[in-house]
């Protein structure tokens, strides 16, 4: 497929909706295997949450976040 886009004229909001729609689409491929590097992180941010140093939000309510802080 080479189909051309008009992502830069998306505004923000519109971008971040095309990339959530991008994901979902990716990740429930049967054929999609996230990168090792994915574990890897994802475990040392739980270490993190673990020893207290860092903490964590739902990710609907981090989204609504980064939503109100867009023009």
């Amino acid at each position: 497929m080479n189909t051309p886009l008009a992502i830069d004229k998306l505004n923000i909001a519109e971008k971040i909706e095309l990339m959530e729609k991008l994901w979902t689409n990716l990740s429930n491929s049967p054929n999609y295997a996230p990168p090792e590097w994915h574990g890897e992180e994802l475990a040392r941010r739980r270490d993190l949450v673990k020893e207290r140093k860092e903490t964590y939000i739902d990710w609907n309510e981090a989204k609504k976040d980064i939503r109100n802080e867009l023009p």
